[in-house]
């Protein structure tokens, strides 16, 4: 058999002593004289494909090592950025603000309520000023200067010689025709102004405006989202056969939530005094309105049913309830030609009140 010595890590055979070991191999080698050759080949070749101990191949080694190498360690793989944040936890029920609907007795929250009433009717201003720029009368006269101002262009340039530069023309036709559309809007702007002299108008006198001295205010209920004030509406009751106009800023008493000092056996017995004179009486709304951004969610509907459940309460189950003639957001500084949103406005808000009261009727039966 052959001999091996080791060399390093690599084991060597010794050929020269390869004898075939027994008749049968000595017979075929005689026969076949190549196959001598090729068997040493093969034994040589599986003695040096012998693998290396299994502790220094790596697990990861796509073929077997052959020569002696040093273990290197790969570098330790960090998480990226995206895995390691932290997923943002959903809010729970108890975390989610509340939506309420109450009476106002704070006086902090009814400042909020009315701040919310004065800022309705400002916004006002920004409806009507883009309803009046873009009303086919005033654009029409618009566009009429401006016709006039590019016929009298063209004039003047046909007038000039054709070796004249027409550069001045057409340079004072863009200063006319922007001093046109500058004018146009600051005409707007100066004509719907009225409405932020009417929201300044609002402050806390405006809840017992035309009321005797001494008497309650009217009643303010606001729709609350954890603390803020989205949602307010004032609420006056009248007693019956109260002298008071239809917006109700005559005379009479009402029942509100706030009151004219006193011991609180004496709040009671002039609250019981007014609910009774407040029998057969009616409820005017004097303001409604919600914050822009929690507008068409309902939260209107929610305070004109509040405002019924509160009048027929306290002055009685057939109590009338409406919107006053002159409400805070009935200012109209437009002639009435340019109204019509406004008008519009007014008359989809009576219809939720019918549909409101209408709905309070079919459940008392």
């Amino acid at each position: 058999m052959a001999s091996a010595r080791h060399v390093g890590a690599i084991t060597e055979l010794n050929l020269s002593t390869c004898q075939p070991s027994n008749f049968a191999t000595k017979i075929t080698a005689a026969a076949v004289p190549g196959l001598r050759t090729s068997a040493a080949f093969l034994t040589f070749l599986r003695a040096n494909l012998v693998l290396l101990d299994s502790a220094a191949v790596p697990s990861n080694a796509p073929t077997p090592t052959l020569a002696p190498q040093s273990q290197t360690l790969l570098p330790p793989v960090h998480p990226s950025r995206l895995a390691a944040k932290q997923p943002r936890a959903a809010l729970s029920d108890d975390e989610i603000p509340p939506l309420s609907l109450e009476v106002l007795t704070v006086e902090e929250d009814k400042g909020a309520a009315l701040k919310l009433v004065a800022d309705s009717i400002a916004q006002q201003r920004q409806r009507a000023a883009s309803h009046l720029a873009l009303h086919p009368l005033p654009l029409s006269a618009l566009l009429a200067v401006l016709a006039t101002v590019y016929r009298y262009y063209s004039w003047a340039v046909s007038k000039k010689s054709a070796h004249q530069q027409h550069d001045d023309f057409g340079n004072a036709l863009m200063l006319v025709a922007s001093g046109a559309v500058l004018t146009y809007l600051v005409i707007i702007r100066a004509l719907t102004s009225g409405y932020l002299r009417a929201a300044e108008g609002i402050s806390r006198d405006y809840l017992s405006a035309g009321r005797p001295a001494g008497t309650e205010e009217d009643i303010v209920l606001g729709t609350r989202h954890g603390s803020d004030i989205v949602g307010a509406l004032v609420l006056r009751l009248e007693r019956p056969g109260s002298t008071s106009s239809p917006d109700g800023s005559g005379g009479g008493s009402s029942c509100g939530s706030g009151s004219s000092g006193g011991g609180g056996s004496r709040r009671k017995a002039h609250s019981r005094q007014n609910s009774f004179k407040l029998k057969g009486g009616r409820g005017v709304i004097r303001a409604w309105t919600t914050r822009l951004r929690y507008r068409r969610r309902g939260l209107g509907g929610d305070l004109l049913r509040e405002a019924v459940r509160v009048t027929r309460e306290r002055c009685g189950r057939d109590a009338e309830v409406g919107f006053a003639k002159e409400h805070a957001n009935s200012v109209m500084v437009l002639p009435e030609l340019f109204n019509r949103p406004f008008r519009k406005a007014e008359m989809q808000a009576a219809r939720a009140l019918d549909k409101i009261l209408s709905e309070w009727d079919g459940r008392r039966r």
